[in-house]
């Protein structure tokens, strides 16, 4: 499932049929909710803070390694209080077994 605002890349025919052939469900959130994002608009914060500002790229491919190092470290190697000081993949690995307790919500 992929969750989108309802911006026009977003309820374009095109994207939509990027959806369905790579069958992804599509939800959007509703009109002025922000909050059911707060999560994404957390990351997108902390990827601008301590992967892009300050970062000049002479080129996309810079840009890209730039970006695909940093999801490696936030995925695998950074700690988040948010999921118990494990890291996501930690996370998902025990969510997975129910280890954390943690149920499962969906906003």
């Amino acid at each position: 499932m992929i969750r989108t605002d309802n911006g026009p890349q977003f309820i374009s025919n095109t994207f939509e049929k990027s959806c369905v052939a790579y069958e992804m469900e599509h939800e959007r959130i509703p009109p002025k909710t922000p909050n059911i994002n707060a999560h994404i608009e957390s990351f997108h914060r902390i990827l601008e803070d301590d992967c892009l500002s300050g970062s000049e790229f002479e080129t996309y491919g810079e840009a890209y390694k730039a970006i695909i190092d940093f999801m490696d470290f936030y995925n695998n190697r950074r700690i988040h209080s948010s999921i118990l000081d494990l890291t996501p993949k930690e996370f998902y690995e025990l969510q997975k077994s129910g280890e954390t307790g943690i149920k499962d919500i969906r906003v």
